[in-house]
């Protein structure tokens, strides 16, 4: 593909990357920098891009996976911030509850990728289980599998700690 083919094709490009960015859960500035990262991707591989038979689902394949990518990549420090300690309580219910979340803070490091994960998209983003599903590809039976590990995982972990 030449430059003038290339330069026509990718305000398309760049705004399929855009929309395919934000559904998966991309702020605006953080899509654009998916769609940028894209088309700088594209022009790289810019005498390539003949023999994929469909180029804007390259482009979707690419914005979803830089997006994932992006998102994994950010620390998991959004967790602690549901943590919410009542006023009156005195300083040993407080050093208590500060191990209490650093123990679970640690026991969630432990889950498998995949179920940490799960377990933010569902918890603290709020988000459903279609959404979920549709987000990361999976079925949403899978999802709910996933999440019950998740939340059995950390039950069990809590009955041990707690020795019931």
């Amino acid at each position: 593909m030449d430059k003038s083919a290339f330069e026509q094709q990718a305000r398309a490009w760049r705004q399929k990357a855009l929309s395919v960015s934000r559904r998966c859960g991309a702020g605006s500035e953080e899509a654009e920098d998916v769609a940028q990262d894209v088309l700088l991707r594209l022009w790289q591989m810019h005498d390539e891009l003949e023999r994929y038979p469909s180029l804007e689902a390259l482009v979707a394949l690419m914005a979803r996976h830089l997006t994932r990518n992006r998102q994994r990549r950010r620390p998991q420090d959004a967790l602690d911030e549901a943590i919410v300690v009542a006023l009156d309580t005195g300083p040993h219910e407080l050093l208590e509850a500060k191990e209490n979340d650093q123990w679970l803070a640690r026991r969630l490091e432990q889950l498998p990728t995949t179920q940490r994960t799960l377990l933010y998209m569902r918890q603290v983003e709020q988000r459903s289980h279609e959404d979920i599903a549709r987000l990361l590809g999976i079925e949403t039976t899978s999802v709910s599998t996933l999440l019950a590990r998740a939340r059995r995982t950390l039950l069990e972990e809590i009955k041990r700690r707690n020795k019931i």
